[in-house]
């Protein structure tokens, strides 16, 4: 008894009890931290992409023409209604993941809306009890704060949220009419069977590493307490990393212990949290991208016009001695620098007689609403820079924000070039092509005032070595 007593006051037991505990800790607190983000995660992704689907679905909505719908069970049909209604019903087609769509407007009861258009009006049909959702059908909102906000801008649910539609998750944003005044909302809703689901699924591996991690810090305690001090510290680092939204960092240690094992499955899992993040910004990308191309197809004269700046922009930078990696980034950035016309009438961008000056701010105002559009979908701050500044002029004549010389990024200024090259170069509605000898002409004659010479001096030499 006194030998098991000495064991137990050591200093070597209670350095191997109290390693013993701080592991448990920390991977408890890891666990609990990772499990944490991947649900924040995984909800902010889904916010992300509701509120861009309803963005775009808004974009397709002719506030004047809602605003005709008669508020009322008659409403249904009249052409308004199933214009609107056609519309919502596609925009649901395209995107199964949605349960439902519809329009809101406001009433003289505060934290009350009512509904406009839906596709599915009736949800119980008869003289049964059961929501419904005709035309000035009412709906109490005021338990739904980010709906209400819908009215000033594209909000989504912070949480998964509970009503007599079901369980869903919901983005919304607003419709404005030709002044800009939201009259409408128009709301979009996820069930969220797949997300409670995915949730279960990761509380159940948070179960399982917790008691892996309880033998095997158990074992390791015992054999190599003193050895592993400096391996927890990586382990704890590599948390913070993650935590800090730093999906790349890897946990370096080396060994064939369970230690190592421990950090090998840390580095798997934030792989595959960093694998998740960029699947989902290489969809919204191609989204955005689609976008620009659907612009493109409405417009005859512009139809390529961004393929073709973003292989001028490659060319250019290849030239200048930029990494593989920069150019990539320049040329999505060339590919999605003309998403902001998105938000401009075709009226305008198709206008053959000379633009008003409101038509000119209006067309001005383009790379701020790019910058808008991509800011909630793509974190590289580098490449929305490019976009906001790609009408930059050297001189800090251009727009939108007056940047002068090399304050403006260098791969702006690359898209600015090749932008007005091809812009030349290409029909529009207003005026005729040029040559390509004449666009050069332009090109040289405007060095040092709209662009940066050097650029233009690499694209010639890209144009002389095709010729070559």
């Amino acid at each position: 008894m006194r030998r098991l007593m000495n064991i137990l006051h050591s200093f070597r037991t209670r350095v191997t009890i109290a390693f013993i505990l701080s592991l448990l800790f920390v991977m408890g607190l890891s666990s609990l931290f990772l499990c944490k983000f991947s649900f924040d995660e995984q909800l902010s992704q889904i916010r992300q992409r509701l509120m861009m689907i309803a963005q775009t679905a808004s974009l397709m909505v002719d506030a004047d023409l809602l605003m005709q719908v008669p508020l009322n069970r008659e409403g249904i049909n009249t052409s308004a209604y199933k214009t609107i209604n056609n519309r919502l019903s596609e925009i649901k087609r395209v995107n199964p993941s949605l349960k439902y769509i519809y329009t809101l407007g406001r009433t003289d009861q505060p934290g009350t809306l009512q509904f406009i258009v839906d596709p599915n009006p009736v949800m119980k049909e008869g003289g049964s009890k059961g929501p419904s959702a005709f035309p000035g059908d009412k709906y109490y909102a005021s338990r739904f704060p980010e709906m209400l906000a819908g009215f000033k801008g594209p909000s989504a649910d912070k949480k998964i949220s509970i009503d007599e539609w079901g369980v869903t998750l919901s983005g919304y944003t607003p419709i404005r009419d030709k002044s800009g005044k939201a009259v409408a909302i128009l709301g979009v809703d996820m069930a969220a069977e797949d997300v409670y689901a995915t949730q279960q699924q990761l509380r159940w591996r948070l179960l399982l590493v917790l008691i892996m991690g309880f033998f095997v810090s158990v074992g390791l305690g015992i054999l190599v307490s003193n050895r592993v001090t400096d391996r927890i510290e990586k382990i704890v680092d590599g948390t913070r990393h993650i935590t800090a939204d730093d999906l790349d960092f890897k946990v370096e240690i080396k060994g064939h212990d369970e230690i190592t094992e421990l950090a090998g499955s840390f580095n798997t899992m934030a792989s595959s949290l960093s694998e998740s993040k960029k699947k989902l910004q290489g969809y919204f990308f191609r989204v955005v991208q689609s976008l620009v191309r659907i612009l493109e197809a409405k417009d005859p004269y512009t139809s390529g016009h961004s393929e073709r700046v973003a292989e001028y922009s490659e060319k250019i930078a290849s030239v200048i001695g930029f990494s593989p990696g920069k150019i990539e980034v320049l040329k999505k950035a060339a590919e999605l620098h003309d998403i902001g016309k998105l938000a401009i009438h075709q009226n305008i961008l198709n206008k053959k007689e000379k633009l008003t000056p409101e038509e000119w701010q209006i067309i001005r105002e383009h790379p701020v609403v790019g910058e808008e559009v991509l800011k909630p979908i793509l974190i590289d701050r580098e490449l929305i820079e490019m976009v906001r500044s790609h009408h930059e002029r050297y001189d800090g004549k251009g727009y939108p924000d007056h940047i002068k010389g090399d304050n403006i990024s260098i791969f702006a200024q690359i898209i600015s070039v090749a932008d007005a090259y091809d812009a030349m170069t290409s029909p529009r509605a207003y005026r005729s092509t040029l040559s390509k000898e004449a666009a050069i002409v332009e090109l040289k004659a405007n060095c040092g005032t709209q662009f940066n010479t050097q650029i233009v001096e690499a694209f010639l030499k890209t144009m002389e070595e095709e010729k070559g």
